[in-house]
């Protein structure tokens, strides 16, 4: 991975930090980091919503990621849940976890196919019940805070998920 990865999750970090919301700009610019298909019906759905519709619903999933009065994995849970009305957000956590990693690029971190085969290989199991990224982000603040008491600096969710991505590879 070159380190110009995660120019565009940083610059729509950047504008979500900016705006508090997140729109169809922001979540397009996602599904092109992510390497998603944008030709399916939910995507369809979704584009043919208002923006101010969408950034009305993204505002409370920004909100809940950045909420620190909340532990990390309550609040990923509250951001994921306020995601699930958006067509393609009812099921399935990767591109959901890219919004709110960018949303809160501190405290949050991406969930994908390579994050779930690491956990397996550590022999962690998120099962499939709703709820799931929440579960994530409790496994991955205990991988962060393990991490950090064993290094020189200090982890992030994403330093984690980076390494969950590189052993899930």
């Amino acid at each position: 991975m070159s380190v110009s990865y995660d120019e565009v999750l940083d610059e729509v970090a950047d504008r979500i930090a900016a705006t508090g919301s997140i729109g169809k700009v922001d979540i397009g610019a996602l599904l092109f980091w992510k390497r998603l298909r944008a030709n399916t019906p939910w995507v369809a759905k979704l584009h043919g919503m208002a923006d101010v519709t969408i950034r009305g619903v993204t505002a409370a999933a920004v909100a809940a990621v950045r909420d620190n009065s909340l532990e990390v994995a309550e609040a990923a849970g509250m951001g994921r849940a306020a995601l699930s009305g958006l067509p393609g957000f009812s099921s399935g956590d990767a591109l959901a976890s890219a919004l709110l990693t960018a949303a809160a690029p501190d405290r949050m971190a991406v969930y994908d196919r390579r994050a779930q085969s690491a956990l397996a290989q550590l022999e962690i199991e998120l099962g499939v019940a709703p709820g799931r990224y929440g579960r994530y982000m409790r496994v991955v603040e205990g991988l962060r805070q393990q991490a950090s008491a064993l290094s020189h600096r200090a982890w992030t969710a994403r330093d984690v998920d980076l390494s969950l991505y590189w052993l899930g590879g």
